[in-house]
């Protein structure tokens, strides 16, 4: 459970950084639906607990060609 001072949500700038690319890579995979992401107000941020599930599942798919 996540203690009240900690946020539940990352910048995409954060984001790209917990994955090792830039940030004009991470919000080109936000906008493709790549990256987990909400919209508050015109802020885009990535829910922490959808990143970790993302990559969690990401060595239980098919490898992409």
């Amino acid at each position: 459970m996540l203690e009240i001072c900690e946020r539940a949500t990352l910048s995409i700038e954060q984001t790209a950084q917990i994955l090792g690319c830039g940030r004009s890579l991470a919000y080109e995979m936000a906008r493709q639906g790549r990256i987990p992401t909400l919209r508050l107000g015109r802020k885009l941020v990535v829910p922490k607990l959808a990143l970790e599930k993302m990559l969690a599942d990401a060595g239980q798919r098919e490898p992409v060609a």
